[in-house]
């Protein structure tokens, strides 16, 4: 029923209603009587989605406006269409009878950014239950009458025109361009044919999304809320021995492993302070100039690599007083340490790039910074690992130090099936990769590949997730309340489905800063900038002992975790389609450019050369700039500019608005209302109780003048 619905050709309008849920939800209700149960809620298990097209425009008294003139219901593949808010509720009002819909029995329904159509929507449901990890963006919202608006935005992870490209079942792509946004539309404005298949398409990708979810899960109860949900029950269901057929757990020993890796509320607080993610930064030596003959290296899956190597807490902290200089060394040497640490007088010794972020620190006086690092300072504080000691003491020199609390943890590997987790789905990404046609279910490999890509990334970034977290309550408004520190503690402490332990989030970016610091060291003057798993350098010929030092190293070291577990070596070094074997955690080739120019973090400029290495890239130009779209940006820079880009790129540099694919929101929280003109002459009456108004926005690329004058200081 669902492709013959969703590949129909016609739009229902809301007074059809009845005859569009006698059409669409016959099978629904066969589906609703085997109820599919979850915490006693019973689930249509159909596909159903909701998207609305808006206007943005100054009104009459030059304030911000924005309104809805178009939503589109999806109902298991079939459409429907109204223009106003008042069509919405009577439509909603009219399922919620026919279906019986109660806080006991729901229909969900997909919406992709959530968010925005919330902010247009709230004042018009009274809500039951309103999810949400950040204020203004909630996961779920169920009414009051079942109705449960769900975001596919954060369970896909991708735009809404990725998402249409990923389909394998229900081919639907999203029409890209054929909404002109920039004309002002009413509820009375006139619709042409194209724009009225947009509008439908954007309904139909998310319904096919869905429905493909349901036939992968069995049914639409068992999705998961975030696309975190799925690495999270693949780790634990391997972690604790899931049985298909007994429906339940069966390895108690790692139940047991967990309730003994505990934390204290100030060994958490010390943990989130010594947390930090990639490093990324540019030597303040090249910074401002364009670079010839650069080459760029990666680090093949940097964090699944640190996952499966020896070097994580695994034991519960304990506090240890320091008593002498070599009590300190040990310390470092043996255990996971996690301290607090007050240097004086610190002073650069690496002229290349300085460690310490002055974000980090606890306090920090008189610092000079090289783009908000730490270059000398006459004393600071900070909570560190042992593996950052490690880097500091290589890079800086001090008078005094002294060290505060530390809390010391015995080191290891991780569990064994966590790090095979990790393994396999290495081993099946590098298998997949490149792979034409579809595998026995008639799913693409490419999907399937782009699946375990994203389930092996996310393996690092589910141990990092907050376990104190702020609370966000929606009541008719939204309102943050602060986490009770030790009762969130407790409750993480005594969780019988924990898998994780956040200390090991902590150590892994940590040892991932120490494998590029390695690079930064061998480097030196050739150095140019490096970004969380790649360096980018002058001079390869130099260097090229040093990467095969480090991946004979880095290879040997995973076959030990092979061999410690009994893990076929084929898992740190598996085939991809052409026969080539794959080695995990190694240094590659990521290309050589004709010219590089960065001008911080985030912040910079390519032109690949013509070497054949660098394939379709070769002679191309790659922008990347935090808060730019590079698909836009640079067409228009290389328009403008010319062979004068690298020149162009430069402090101050304006990208005027429609050319940085950025967008503000405002959200307006009070009532807007009065008569608007469409572009067509149409005059429509307009009320919205809260809304946001998108408008293009320009970005000037600004150079803190702290960094000029650093810059300046030592060119």
């Amino acid at each position: 029923m669902f492709i013959d619905n969703l590949q129909s050709d016609r739009i229902y309008k809301p007074n059809e209603i009845v005859e569009m849920c006698e059409l669409s939800m016959t099978d629904a209700v066969t589906v609703l009587k085997r109820q599919y149960k979850k915490k006693s809620i019973h689930y249509f298990n159909v596909a159903c989605a909701f998207d609305i097209e808006t206007s943005s425009f100054m009104n009459s008294n030059n304030e911000k406006t924005a309104i809805m003139y178009e939503w589109t219901l999806g109902i298991n593949g079939l459409c429907m269409i109204g223009r106003t808010w008042h069509e919405f509720i009577t439509v909603i009002n009219n399922l919620v009878e026919m279906l019986g819909l109660d806080e006991n029995n729901r229909l969900i329904i997909g919406v992709h950014n959530l968010g925005y159509e919330f902010q247009f929507m709230r004042h018009y449901f009274e809500w039951e239950n309103v999810f949400s990890v950040e204020i203004r963006k909630p996961v779920y919202a169920v009414t009051k009458d079942g109705i449960e608006f769900r975001d596919t935005y954060i369970l896909s992870g991708y735009k809404l025109e990725t998402v249409g490209k990923n389909l394998h079942t229900y081919k639907v792509e999203k029409m890209v361009g054929d909404l002109d946004y920039k004309k002002i539309r009413n509820s009375k404005t006139v619709l042409t044919e194209k724009e009225i298949g947009y509008c439908i398409n954007d309904v139909k990708v998310v319904m096919a999304y869905l429905q493909e979810c349901i036939d992968s899960e069995g049914s639409i109860a068992k999705i998961p809320l975030t696309k975190t949900g799925y690495i999270r029950r693949y780790v634990r269901n391997a972690c604790f021995g899931y049985d298909m057929k007994q429906k339940n757990y069966k390895r108690f020993d790692y139940m047991s492993l967990m309730q003994g890796l505990t934390l204290e509320p100030e060994e958490y607080l010390m943990l989130k302070r010594a947390f930090c993610g990639g490093f990324t930064h540019a030597s303040p030596f090249y910074s401002g100039e364009i670079c010839g003959d650069v080459m760029s290296m990666d680090l093949t899956s940097s964090y699944p690599t640190q996952l499966c190597l020896p070097k994580f807490p695994m034991s519960k902290g304990e506090k240890h007083v320091v008593k002498s200089k070599k009590d300190f060394e040990e310390s470092l040497k043996l255990y996971c340490c996690l301290f607090d640490i007050e240097l004086e007088n610190v002073q650069s010794k690496f002229l290349f790039d300085a460690y310490i972020s002055r974000s980090r620190c606890i306090s920090c006086e008189n610092p000079v910074l090289s783009n908000g690092r730490v270059v000398s300072a006459d004393s600071l504080t900070i909570t560190i690992t042992e593996q950052d000691f490690n880097i500091i003491r290589n890079v800086y020199t001090w008078d005094k130090i002294r060290i505060g609390t530390m809390i010391r943890y015995q080191r290891g590997y991780l569990p064994r099936d966590f790090i095979r987790s990790v393994l396999e789905l290495y081993k099946s990404k590098t298998e997949l990769k490149g792979l034409q046609g579809d595998d026995e279910n008639g799913v693409p490999y490419s999907v399937t590949y782009l699946s375990r890509k994203e389930m092996l990334n996310a393996c690092y970034g589910m141990t990092v997730t907050d376990i104190v977290r702020s609370e966000i309550i929606y009541a008719d408004d939204w309102t943050e309340e602060e986490p009770d520190l030790n009762a969130a503690i407790e409750k993480y402490n005594n969780s019988k489905s924990r898998f994780l332990f956040y200390p090991w989030g902590v150590w892994t970016t940590a040892c991932a800063r120490t494998a590029v610091w390695s690079a930064i060291f061998n480097l030196k003057e050739d150095y140019i900038y490096c970004d969380t798993d790649s360096v980018k350098f002058t001079h390869p010929e130099k260097h090229a002992g040093y990467f095969e030092r480090y991946n004979r190293m880095i290879t040997e070291q995973l076959i030990e975790t092979c061999r410690h577990f009994e893990f076929p070596k084929e898992y740190v070094h598996p085939k991809n389609n052409k026969g080539n074997e794959k080695q995990l955690g190694t240094w590659d080739f990521d290309g050589i450019y004709e010219k590089f120019k960065t001008l911080g973090a985030k912040r910079y400029m390519l032109l690949y050369s013509n070497d054949a290495r660098n394939g379709d890239t070769a002679g191309k130009y790659s922008l990347t700039v935090s808060g730019l779209n590079k698909k836009i940006t640079l067409p228009y820079l290389l328009d403008k500019y010319g062979n004068e880009i690298f020149n162009a790129f430069s402090n101050n540099l304006y990208i005027p608005a429609g050319y940085t694919g950025k967008n503000t929101h405002t959200y307006i929280d009070d009532m807007r209302s009065g008569q608007i003109r469409d572009y067509q002459g149409n005059i429509a009456h307009y009320a919205e109780y809260s809304s946001v108004h998108l408008g293009s926005s320009d970005y000037s690329l600004a150079i803190a003048q702290l960094y000029i004058d650093f810059l300046l200081s030592i060119k």
